[in-house]
């Protein structure tokens, strides 16, 4: 006997779905900005693909909410993009953007997909991973054979395996600030310092652009923010003779006239302070290092307060659309 038993959304279903939602109209938004300015043709179908994406995504995501009865977000729109602004960055930047945003989206994704269990929802994810993976792909392939690619650092190959021995002492000599960096270590390094670059460069371009005092000296300081761990993390190469300085300003024109609206830009950073505390957790969990430790310790602070300061500001102004969430049962019982 067959028995047709529907279940409905799980909160950790209803998370994966709101944000990603959220995440994908504002990315709409870019993604059109990029689009009306490409002129490059290897780069055009790239963005274009990443902006049908988001598009499909939020589709699939209206359809199940309107099956399931749920509010649907409002999210970002035409609204919060002016086409008729010039380009905020050059050509290249769009490649770098969606490489970035997709490497991201892929950490999201398989998390999502592993925090699900009923079947629509899991195939869902799983196209959207396998989706954002192609799309990664690309992306990367393309900035290989231009050649604007920055490669982690390189190590000679060790000729045999080694272990840590107790009479070596384990705690003095793999916690030890001196000893070389393992390749977790390198791994973590650098591409926190590339998610700095990224986001340095989104900084840069928004300051130019934004007329709003609070909020240029809320950009203003996350760029210090994202300089100060750029510095101490390349620094840290540079000290193991590993990696050089990575130039970004030619990233941006000279443009200021701002293509998105203010609650667009604002949220975008606050998003990816977000992903900037899930980076740098994971770096200090894989990080045995006692140097590389106490800097990641004392960073997360920063950034969490950062993140505090941000959505002050978008709750002062209205702009910050709250997560969905448990009843409060001591009010309903005061009722």
């Amino acid at each position: 006997m067959n028995v047709d038993h529907t279940v409905g959304l799980s909160s950790t279903e209803i998370a994966g779905l709101w944000a990603t939602y959220i995440n994908d109209s504002l990315s709409i938004c870019i993604s059109k900005h990029f689009l009306h300015h490409a002129e490059s043709a290897d780069v055009k179908p790239i963005v274009k693909r990443a902006l049908e994406l988001s598009e499909t995504h939020m589709r699939e995501i209206r359809d199940i909410f309107e099956k399931e009865g749920f509010p649907i977000p409002e999210g970002f729109s035409d609204e919060d993009i002016d086409l008729s602004a010039p380009p905020l960055f050059f050509d290249l930047y769009p490649l770098s953007y969606t490489y970035g945003m997709s490497r991201m989206g892929l950490v999201n994704y398989a998390s999502y997909v592993s925090n699900v269990a009923r079947e629509d929802i899991r195939v869902f994810f799983s196209q959207c991973l396998q989706s954002t993976l192609e799309l990664y792909n690309e992306s990367i392939s393309l900035l290989l054979a231009k050649g604007i690619y920055d490669r982690p650092p390189m190590i000679p190959y060790p000729d045999h395996v080694e272990y840590i021995h107790k009479k070596e002492g384990f705690l003095s000599k793999w916690l030890e600030e001196k000893r070389p960096l393992s390749v977790l270590e390198l791994s973590e390094i650098f591409f926190n310092i590339e998610r700095n670059y990224f986001g340095l460069v989104l900084l840069t371009a928004f300051i130019q652009v934004t007329k709003d005092e609070v909020i240029q000296q809320y950009l203003i300081k996350g760029k210090e923010l994202a300089h100060k761990q750029i510095q101490y993390l390349n620094g840290t190469l540079i000290k193991e003779d590993l990696i050089g300085s990575i130039m970004v300003n030619s990233e941006v024109t000279t443009s200021t006239v701002s293509p998105f609206s203010d609650r667009l830009i604002l949220n975008l950073v606050t998003m990816l302070n977000t992903q900037g505390i899930n980076f740098i957790g994971h770096a200090l969990s894989v990080s045995t290092r006692i140097d590389l430790n106490c800097e990641y310790l004392k960073l997360i602070p920063e950034i969490l307060q950062y993140g505090k300061d941000g959505a002050d500001i978008l709750i002062a102004r209205g702009w910050l659309e709250e997560p969905p969430h448990a009843p409060n049962r001591r009010e309903l019982a005061r009722r």
